[in-house]
């Protein structure tokens, strides 16, 4: 590199051509970019719970869906213009598109028996008149029917529901989602308009859907031009320089243009995570550009020229400018150890544009800076003061220092079994967003948005007639209804009891399942010959009769949770019916898992990558006692993070699994400036303290400016509503500061205690 810094110089449109060239090339790829928000973007092929649950949806009906609530303001579900919203709506939500199921009260299968005949009709229609009677009789079949009650009928009669079942083709793309949403949204601001007194919530997996993609796109519109205009301004204010400003916007623009583009012909996609993108390189590439122009003031002050003060800033930058990206770069792809794709994705482009902003910064801000207007910055020797004052004050009090912070990251070291792997779906989601409002409505006042599938299968064909089975599904059902955890049990065994009801002249005596396998056989065939269709059983029976599909609505509870109760039903089925197999599916499911899987993952990769990064900082500082000791502070800010992380709020999520990995490779960046400005000292034969005084001189105001200016950039995303990113935002700008922390008071006096007997002749042979 050194042999090429005069070519930058001496041939400065060549490598503008080369620059603009490889810019041009990059963002072509923007037109290629394409945006997905369904929720298996988060689950590899080969995930067991999505295999478990594309496996029930092959076997069944497809169970995708969106819920309609139904409120009125009076809270009086069973009155004639309720009732008939709900037969009108019912009526149109069957043209949404994809749809292949609509369930409400209008349209469920009501059976009753006359002499010998099953009659099977909806439970109300458009065309009968809603006397008092009428309103009586359907209030007292909702409210007395399983099926209905808590599922599609609050228990007080306050909140009523539509559930569409619909069938996307695969793979999903956001337009369908939005295709499906557009069209129910515009429904209920049709009905909205007719029935002012209702209220209407949207809510289930396509809303959910839809959810991902609105909230990443509002932070893409509201966050990123926020975080732009911050960190133009903050660099305006600490390099006290428009122009350094100006050219580090440039950076940051072709950085994150040339990224996309290149997301777009890897065939990338845009993603609740990768929308994350630009907003981390507009961080990352500013650290780059700070470090150079910093050095480049430094040099102006001392009397250099300007070509002579850039030569001088890249002969002693760009070294740990590329190592810093490198190791960089190396943090953010141990997200390829992930269990979520969007986020090996994050990772991945993330660590290409570490590396074009590095590119950019070597070649296309020198050039920039030699046409600009380049000046030594005024007012600078107060900030250099106060780090002259900082290294007098470590020197001074290293031991004190030193012991504080081994006894600090002990105590946070046991701090860090506070933390708990745990993921809420609807927690995702900030209350001032609509879906969430929506699911905590429907929890509170009619039913969950959390849903576990079990698909109980028999030995042979027609295995859902036995008596046995039929037991069997009957005491599992009743069992779930029991469990604190579960607040509906939809179950085919409540629809064999009522048909044998009915086949008894509606005695309410024989409420119960059916003495032989004949029986049962026949009362199913008689209730699905006489369903209408699009409401038949295919969501809860298989094609051979073999086996049945049971659906548990929940509580929002949090992953953990959520693990317990499938293992405490798996475990409780196979302890009193072993004959049969119980599975357990659902999307809910599969987000409980991917926590817990994407965490002991990312574990497993953080050893790798401390070694590849302490290879690097070894050979780039060409002394293994500065490479080793440099794994001190880049371990401790983690450890100091989480373990305050695990006493204010002790809860890990999806997001923060890979927080450790990402913020490695970045708080590695003060380190290495740190310790490459010591080195620089130690070989011009200073001695220990000395060196330490010249780091904090010559890098402390850059490593304070570019500390500043990430953990603005991060913290920015505090403020999504989506709260992956709030809460990846916050630890990980919080661990950035922590660093600084580390690397001007920990750091050096580290290298007080370990590094001061050394003699010239040692250093200039480390």
């Amino acid at each position: 590199m050194s042999a090429s810094i005069p070519l930058i110089l001496r041939r400065p449109w060549l490598v503008l051509l080369a620059c603009i060239l490889l810019i041009f090339l990059c963002g072509a790829g923007l037109s290629q970019l394409y945006f997905r928000g369904d929720y298996r973007i988060f689950f590899a092929p080969d995930n067991p719970q999505l295999q478990a649950f594309e496996q029930m949806q092959a076997e069944f009906n497809k169970s995708d869906n969106i819920l309609i609530g139904i409120a009125p303001k009076d809270r009086q579900v069973f009155q004639p213009q309720v009732l008939q919203l709900i037969k009108e709506y019912t009526e149109a939500a069957w043209q949404t598109p994809y749809s292949i199921r609509v369930d409400s009260l209008s349209n469920f299968q009501h059976t009753v028996a006359e002499l010998d005949d099953l009659i099977v009709e909806d439970l109300f229609s458009g065309e009968q008149e809603l006397t008092a009677a009428e309103l009586a009789r359907i209030e007292r079949v909702a409210l007395d029917e399983p099926v209905l009650l808590n599922r599609l009928i609050a228990a007080d009669g306050a909140v009523s529901a539509i559930n569409i079942t619909v069938q996307l083709p695969e793979p999903t793309g956001q337009q369908q989602v939005e295709e499906i949403w557009n069209y129910i949204s515009t429904l209920s601001e049709e009905f909205a308009s007719r029935y002012p007194e209702v209220e209407f919530y949207h809510t289930g997996i396509i809303a959910m859907n839809y959810a991902f993609a609105s909230e990443a796109e509002a932070d893409v519109k509201r966050l990123v031009p926020i975080m732009l205009l911050a960190i133009i301004l903050m660099l305006a204010w600490l390099l006290r320089s428009v122009m350094a400003a100006f050219a580090t916007l440039i950076i940051i623009i072709v950085t994150v243009s040339s990224t996309l583009g290149i997301a777009g012909w890897l065939g990338i996609f845009m993603s609740t995570a990768t929308v994350n993108v630009p907003t981390i390189l507009m961080t990352l590439a500013v650290a780059d550009s700070v470090h150079l122009l910093a050095c480049m003031q430094l040099a102006l002050r001392e009397g250099k020229s300007k070509q002579e003060a850039i030569h001088f800033s890249l002969q002693r930058n760009w070294l740990p400018v590329l190592i810093t990206s490198v190791t960089t770069a190396i943090g953010f792809l141990t997200l390829n150890f992930s269990e979520v794709p969007i986020l090996r994705d994050l990772g991945n482009l993330t660590a290409i544009g570490v590396m074009l902003a590095c590119l950019f910064s070597l070649t296309l801000l020198p050039l920039m800076m030699n046409v600009l207007p380049l000046k030594a910055a005024k007012n600078i020797e107060q900030s250099t003061a106060k780090m002259d004052w900082l290294a007098d004050k470590v020197v001074q009090r290293q031991k004190p220092i030193l012991y504080g912070f081994v006894i600090l990251t002990l105590v946070c070291t046991a701090l860090l079994t506070l933390n708990e792997v745990n993921d809420e779906p609807n927690e995702y989601f900030a209350k001032s967003t609509a879906f969430r409002q929506a699911n905590d409505f429907m929890e509170q006042n009619l039913s969950g948005f959390t849903s576990v599938d079990f698909a109980i299968s028999g030995t042979e064909a027609g295995a859902i007639a036995q008596p046995e089975f039929l037991s069997a599904l009957a005491d599992f059902s009743q069992w779930l209804t029991e469990q604190p955890e579960v607040m509906h049990v939809n179950t085919l065994s409540d629809i064999i009891k009522r048909l044998n009801r009915n086949m008894h002249q509606d005695d309410p005596a024989f409420y119960r399942l059916p003495a032989t396998a004949e029986e049962a056989a026949q009362y199913l065939l008689l209730y699905e010959m006489s369903l209408p269709f699009g409401l038949d059983l295919n969501n809860q029976v298989n094609i051979d009769k073999s086996a049945t599909r049971l659906t548990a609505t929940l509580y929002n509870l949090g992953s953990k949770d959520l693990i317990i109760l499938e293992q405490r039903a798996l475990e409780y089925f196979a302890a009193n019916w072993p004959g049969y197999q119980l599975s357990a599916a659902s999307a809910a499911l599969m987000f409980a898992h991917i926590g817990e899987r994407n965490m002991a993952s990312m574990l497993s990769t953080l050893p790798v990558a401390l070694i590849l990064i302490s290879l690097l900082l070894v050979f780039s500082l060409r002394s293994l006692r500065l490479g080793v000791l440099s794994l001190l502070p880049n371990l401790v800010p983690a450890v100091i993070g989480f373990g305050l992380w695990g006493i204010f709020i002790g809860e890990i999520n999806l997001a923060l699994s890979v927080v450790a990995g990402m913020s490695l490779g970045i708080i590695v960046d003060d380190t290495v400036h740190f310790l490459a400005k010591y080195r620089y000292a130690r070989l011009e034969g200073r001695d220990t303290e000395q060196a330490v005084r010249y780091a904090f001189h010559s890098v402390g105001r850059a490593l304070w400016i570019t500390t500043m200016v990430l953990v603005s950039g991060f913290a920015v995303l505090i403020f999504s509503s989506f709260r992956l990113n709030s809460d990846m935002g916050l630890l990980t700008s919080g661990i950035i500061l922590i660093a600084l922390i580390v690397d001007l008071l920990f750091l050096p006096a580290c290298l007080l205690k370990l590094d001061k007997a050394r003699s010239k002749s040692h250093v200039q042979n480390p």
